[in-house]
């Protein structure tokens, strides 16, 4: 269901159902672009077909494969068939996606085509200097204005190099190593905090020679270029950070329970529900599962008085996206929640701490916060009452929505189009499960 415009959440009765997750978005970005490496037919299964996927599609059609919806399926089936890549005849256009630029430019690097690449103004503002200077020292010629979009690559040859990552990030180290499949030597990535893995799990599915060591120190990825994929299957799990919003709002309206089925467990992206279950919410695992060399479950989650609790900052990686909606869960429980090393936040969709804080303050929610870390002053219950301002982050407008289900009075966003970016059935569903959201 599209979404436009602003909408309204109120407080109804408890929320009850089976709830299934939008495909995850960040293995349906990776599922496009290695399916366009590879040789041979790739069936990927579940993609998501929100905004953000979408202009990967778009891109890698623009770049010579051929990508397909299977219309006669029941559900989404895109059949992607690599071959050679071709420089697009027109500038790349990524909307405010950030995952599917940063992970193209680095596969259109390790191709050595020629291209050029733009975003909306939400990702012009966003940093591209954190893969510019990786893709750099292998060699590559990447130009953009001031580290941002526009910007442009030129055929280059590459070579491998050894990446300490000085921030935590999946995107810059993906970007790192789709290059790499066209560099000459064994590229070495470290991650002192690790990042989630899609990536490396997926190359290694579809054929590159790629290996992966974990110790004290963190994780050492290694990928030797020059190698071929070859297609393979893929089955898309549901996105826990979609999933999220489901949970969330089921701890925290009274006398909730709801299963989320077929949602992705990977232990680098299951921070949220970690977190969930240690304010005090119910939350479960069932029917334990590997789909695709992902670990996947139901997810049943039960409402309960929650507390707060300090969240590490060793955490962030693994739910980096999911602050928003923990913020609105820690309105509701009882005591400070902190949680640490989200600089991050400060450069995603907008600044999202900023969003966070001024969203929570306006329904009445005592915030502190400095240049890395958030204290959310919970008080057992929301005042709600005010319009959020969205800045043009889907994350932002269904965490305030999902506010909206639990606090005293209703809470409206002032723009919900974006959610289509990564969750285009959101309010259907929720309102599938009884929540009250409808236009503003």
């Amino acid at each position: 269901m599209a979404v436009g415009g602003g909408l309204r959440a109120v407080r109804r009765n408890a929320l009850s159902g089976d709830a299934i997750a939008p495909g995850d978005k960040s293995i349906s970005h990776r599922a496009l672009i290695v399916g366009a490496l590879a040789e041979g037919e790739t069936v990927a299964t579940g993609l998501l077909e929100g905004h953000d996927v979408l202009r990967t599609a778009a891109a890698m059609r623009a770049l010579g494969a051929r990508i397909e919806r299977d219309l006669a399926a029941e559900g989404p089936i895109w059949r992607i068939a690599g071959g050679k890549w071709r420089a697009p005849e027109r500038p790349l256009f990524f909307g405010n996606s950030g995952t599917g630029c940063r992970l193209v430019i680095g596969a259109i690097a390790g191709r050595g085509v020629a291209a050029a690449f733009d975003g909306d103004q939400s990702l012009r503002s966003r940093p591209m200097g954190r893969i510019a200077a990786p893709l750099a020292e292998m060699g590559a010629d990447l130009s953009l204005e001031d580290g941002k979009l526009p910007g442009a690559i030129r055929p280059s040859a590459l070579k491998a190099i050894s990446y300490r990552m000085p921030v935590a990030s999946a995107q810059v180290k993906s970007a790192i190593l789709l290059a790499a499949l066209g560099a000459k030597g064994k590229t070495t990535i470290i991650e002192p905090t690790p990042s989630r893995d899609h990536t490396e799990r997926m190359l290694a599915a579809f054929g590159a020679d790629v290996a992966v060591k974990a110790d004290e120190d963190g994780r050492t990825i290694t990928l030797a270029g020059g190698g071929a994929l070859a297609a393979r299957p893929v089955e898309v799990p549901g996105d826990p950070s979609s999933a999220a919003f489901i949970a969330a709002a089921a701890a925290i309206v009274p006398g909730s329970d709801v299963l989320i089925r077929n949602v992705l467990v990977n232990p680098l992206r299951a921070g949220f529900f970690e977190t969930l279950k240690e304010m005090g919410a119910g939350v479960s695992f069932e029917k334990m599962r590997d789909v695709s060399g992902e670990p996947v479950a139901d997810i049943r989650v039960t409402a309960a008085p929650l507390k707060g609790v300090d969240v590490p900052a060793a955490r962030s990686a693994s739910m980096i996206d999911e602050y928003p909606i923990l913020s609105v869960v820690a309105s509701f429980a009882s005591g400070e929640t902190r949680m640490s090393g989200v600089e991050e936040l400060r450069v995603k969709e907008s600044d999202r701490l900023a969003a966070i804080e001024a969203g929570l303050q306006a329904n009445g929610v005592a915030t502190e916060s400095g240049a890395d870390w958030l204290i959310v002053k919970g008080a057992g219950g929301v005042q709600g009452g005010a319009t959020v301002k969205t800045s043009l982050d889907h994350r932002i407008a269904m965490s305030f929505l999902v506010m909206g289900l639990a606090a005293d009075k209703p809470v409206a966003v002032d723009d919900a189009s974006m959610i289509a970016t990564s969750f285009p059935s959101f309010v259907a569903m929720m309102r599938g499960l009884g929540a009250g959201i409808a236009p503003q």
